[in-house]
């Protein structure tokens, strides 16, 4: 008797998403190095999470990408803070700070590790090209809220940058 259960197949789903992954994950931290090492701990989770691996495993990987990245922008944050209270000065900029598209970059990389996760991976996923329905995909959300919801994280990233940085120029 055969059995209707078809085997994930984790290589070829691995070789198809991987670049996609790294590359989200390297547009939250800015570091693509990093990037590479956070998209392969994403797809280790994968493997050992027999439950998301099937139909909806796109989204899974793409949700635990998000927050791997998340997690290491706050991780960086409160290691600089710790630093900065260690030499009691703060941090000389260097050139490449003091570019304006690497600063702004960098604001807008504060200002999403200080929003709640939902929202962050919200505005992450849209600023990564992806439809409502795919979000809804990803989020484990109704299509029929994603707009909203999109909406409220938008206030929030303005509300929240304006606390921090006043108005935009």
């Amino acid at each position: 008797m055969e059995t209707t259960e078809t085997r994930f197949d984790f290589d070829t789903f691995f070789r198809a998403h991987y670049p996609r992954i790294a590359r989200a994950i390297a547009r939250i931290t800015g570091d693509p190095a990093r990037a590479e090492d956070l998209a392969a701990e994403a797809f280790w989770k994968l493997w050992r999470t027999p439950r998301a691996q099937g139909e909806k495993a796109g989204g899974w990987l793409y949700r635990t990408a998000v927050r791997l990245g998340l997690n290491e922008l706050r991780g960086r944050e409160r290691r600089t803070r710790y630093e900065q209270l260690v030499q009691r000065r703060p941090a000389e900029p260097t050139p490449e700070q003091e570019r304006a598209a690497a600063e702004e970059r960098e604001q807008v990389r504060r200002v999403l590790a200080a929003l709640d996760a939902r929202g962050a991976e919200l505005l992450l996923l849209r600023g990564g090209g992806l439809s409502y329905a795919r979000i809804a995909a990803a989020l484990d959300l109704n299509p029929a809220s994603v707009g909203t919801l999109l909406s409220r994280a938008q206030r929030a990233f303005r509300e929240e940058y304006r606390k921090h940085y006043g108005e935009r120029e």
